[in-house]
């Protein structure tokens, strides 16, 4: 039991990362990663939204659309779920730390249409598993999308005190920085326990 444990949230966080080895959520990845506290903030947003989403989905597939013979709905059902946590997550940073909120911007409602976040609840639903390993696995795979986006924060942090040449400045040197990111997480691959 223990085992499955780790593996889901291991493999979910290390070895199959959401961004840099399936490439979902790329948008709010690049487009968040500029600084290390927005990241680290829309990484705990994202690791909230995707925990509670598998565990909401989860349930709502088992015992409502398979049950009902309407698991075609499963996508339009996931989106609205997903939508309304982003809500909650919206409001309740708007109304406790409006600093944070500011520095999400765009960001914190895009959370909604970030491909990521519907793509653990399907993966979950498409790989059979129930209700804890659904949870255990959208929390493995939030806390590898927050490990990457604080991981580039930090590189993207230390790029602009840099002086890089004027061809590689900006977005180049972004996307060759998560480039090798995503090698570098390949390396976690050949994990096994």
């Amino acid at each position: 039991m223990l085992k499955n444990v780790i593996l889901l949230i291991v493999g979910g966080a290390l070895i199959n990362n959401v961004v840099l080895n399936q490439f979902l959520g790329i948008c709010s990845f690049l487009g968040v990663s500029r600084e290390m506290k927005a990241s680290a903030s829309l990484g705990g947003a994202v690791i909230f939204v995707i925990t509670i989403a598998s565990a909401v989905t989860s349930l709502l597939y088992t015992y409502v659309l398979a049950p009902l013979g309407i698991d075609y709905m499963k996508t339009i059902v996931f989106i609205l779920i997903i939508a309304a946590l982003v809500q909650i997550v919206e409001m309740f940073l708007k109304k406790t730390s409006p600093a944070i909120y500011q520095s999400l911007g765009i960001f914190l409602p895009l959370i909604t249409t970030n491909c990521a976040v519907l793509g653990v609840a399907l993966t979950n639903v498409q790989n059979e598993y129930d209700f804890l390993e659904s949870v255990l696995s959208g929390f493995g795979t939030a806390l590898g999308f927050t490990l990457a986006i604080v991981i580039l924060a930090s590189i993207r942090e230390r790029i602009n005190e840099k002086d890089i040449p004027a061809p590689l400045r900006g977005a180049p040197i972004v996307l060759i920085a998560a480039a090798l990111m995503s090698i570098a997480f390949m390396g976690f691959s050949g994990l096994s326990f």
